[in-house]
This record gives C-alpha cells, structure tokens and sequence, in this order.
C-alpha cells in the first residue's frame, strides 16, 4: 500500500462485476508482486455487483482504492477506475485474471512514452489435475490470442499497460464497442507503437462448457457488429467477413487437430464439433443484427 499523500509509480486498474471469489484470488496475487508495494495503488472499479458494495469493500480491504461505477459495462468502470488513479504510469487487469509475480515489473520495463503495451494471457483449466472440456479446450487454442491481436494493430484491456499522458491523448474506453480493440485502434492510428512482451503474463480461466461460450459470444458479436457499423462497414466489407467467417471452422478445425496445447483424439473431435457449432452460431447471430 502506498504511503498517504505520496504518488505511486503506477495505478493498477481492475473492473469488477460479481465475481468475488476471482476478485479474491486476484487482489491476493496483486499483493505478491515482485514489484515494492509502497510504489502501485489497485484501484477497483465495481460495476453495480448485485452482491453489493459491502461485499466487494470486505473483499478489497484497507489496501485498495473501491469506487463505484454507476453506469453498467467494462468500459464505464475501466473509466471510473481511471478517474481516481493517481499515477502517471497504468496498468490494465481483470478482476478473473491471475497476474503471475513479476507481472507489474516487466509491464513496467517494457513501458515507454508513446508505448501501449500488450501481455501474454495463459488459458487456465480449472482444478488441481484438469481433464480439459470440449469448451476449455477450444479456449486453449482459440482465446486470449494476445501476439496474435497485437500483429493486428489491438491488444487486450484484461493485460495492458499505458502511459497517463498517452492515454488521455487516446481518450476513454467507449461503451457498447469491442471496447480494447476500439481503444487500441485508435492508439496506433494516433501514432502509439503497441508493444506486444510475451514474459508480461496474466493467467485467465477457459470457459467450461457451451452456456459459457456462447454467452461470452454473442456479447462479443454485438460489440463487434458495433464497432463495424461506427467504422462504416459497407456491404461488400460484411459479405467478406461473412463469407470467411462461414468457412474458418474448415480451416481452424486442423489447427484444433495439431495443436499440443490439448492431448487425445476424443477430445480434439468434440473440440472440432464445437468449433463448428459456435462459429456457425456466430453467422447467425451476425445476420439476426444485420437483418435489424
């Protein structure tokens, strides 16, 4: 915890909706890092949690800065977060996310004026010896993609760092919009050089089951179909995103087939049946708006 009165190095910012026991486990290896704890402040950001304030406060503690985010959505209480943070250097974390020890030192080494930087995300199974489900095994080759976004110009907000200064040139993190790709993408187009480190590790837990992946689909579907409209997709940009979409689970069916990061021909099958079942879902979706 930082002395009173006395500007941290750096403010970390954590969004929170009902999820206590992931908020728990994330503050707890907050308070492990590598880095001086006298030098960050956490700053949680509590999204309307229908558990209450009370309950969030008891978890948070003494140590961590609680606000309140009045209007509902990540982005909102990324910004409230921020409206608090006290120091010049910002560090971007989920409250389900599990940062490994160093992750606030080696974010911090890599970080640099006109940087936003970029982390590695580890999909993590649940239990102590996991035998993975079709959907965690998915997640495994699929989620979390972080070198792969940052090729592509965005990052993830759940594992970023940024300047104070940088980020407000950039703006807030808009709402109702793929908010992390939106906010990134408007960083690199200002100029920002987004910086991808793979030892700047979060750990994030796979989806177990269908309800969770498509649950966590169709919200993306619409902040992306969002995000499209406000960049002024046409209909020949659609009917191309469309088309390829209807045919990656073709393609990445053989990346599920010859991945190692998921063992044994029964599971890689179901985790194939299920890459088609969502992505296919995801088209339909995508036309259900389109139609609107």
């Amino acid at each position: 915890m930082t002395a009173q009165g006395a500007r941290p190095i750096v403010s970390v910012i954590v969004p929170h909706y009902d999820d206590l026991d992931n908020l728990r486990l994330c503050l707890a290896l907050l308070e492990r890092q590598t880095f001086p704890r006298n030098d960050f402040e956490i700053v949680v950001a509590d999204n309307n949690s229908p558990c209450g304030r009370a309950a969030v406060a008891a978890v948070c503690g003494p140590s961590v800065n609680l606000v309140t985010a009045p209007l509902q959505g990540a982005a909102h209480a990324r910004n409230a977060a921020l409206a608090v943070a006290r120091a010049e250097n910002l560090a971007f974390i989920d409250s389900d996310c599990r940062p490994a020890e160093d992750w606030l030192a080696r974010g911090l080494a890599v970080l640099r004026d006109g940087f936003v930087v970029a982390g590695r995300v580890e999909i993590l199974f649940a239990g102590a010896a996991p035998r993975p489900t079709p959907a965690e095994a998915y997640e495994a080759v699929f989620a979390f993609d972080a070198r792969a976004y940052a090729r592509k110009g965005f990052c993830l907000s759940c594992n970023m760092f940024a300047r104070r200064a940088d980020f407000a040139r950039v703006g807030p993190f808009r709402s109702g919009v793929s908010e992390d790709k939106d906010w990134s993408q408007r960083a690199v187009r200002l100029g920002l050089k987004l910086v991808y480190d793979e030892a700047v590790v979060v750990g994030h837990p796979a989806r177990r089951d269908w309800p969770e992946l498509a649950r966590k689909t169709r919200r993306v579907v619409g902040e992306l179909y969002r995000l499209r409209c406000n960049e002024g997709a046409g209909a020949l940009a659609w009917a191309a995103y469309l088309t390829a979409l209807a045919a990656s689970p073709f393609v990445h069916a053989f990346k599920l087939a010859f991945s190692r990061k998921i063992r044994g021909p029964r599971l890689k099958g179901a985790a194939i049946l299920l890459l088609f079942r969502l992505r296919w879902r995801r088209l339909f979706w995508f036309l259900e708006l389109l139609r609107t």
